[in-house]
């Protein structure tokens, strides 16, 4: 191997890196979104209460649930 392949294949291999870290930063800006508009419904506190807490929770599982079945998915199509 020469050093431009070596060097495209880094290169390609730093560009999925990145991109992962994209789709992973969007996912976690679109569930804060998501999960604060469902679960917090008044001001915010310094904390907060048993049912924003469980509600949050519960609403991040569903959708890393919801996340992984479609990846899953999109895997098994291509």
């Amino acid at each position: 191997m020469d050093n431009s392949s070596m060097n495209s294949q880094e290169l390609e291999r730093f560009l999925d890196q990145e991109k992962q870290k994209a789709m992973l930063n969007e996912v976690v800006s679109k569930l804060t979104s998501v999960c604060w508009d469902k679960c917090i419904t008044g001001s915010p506190g310094s904390k907060f209460s048993s049912s924003e807490s469980t509600c949050l929770s519960n609403c991040a599982k569903r959708y890393v649930d919801m996340t992984r079945i479609i990846v899953s998915r999109f895997q098994s199509m291509g």
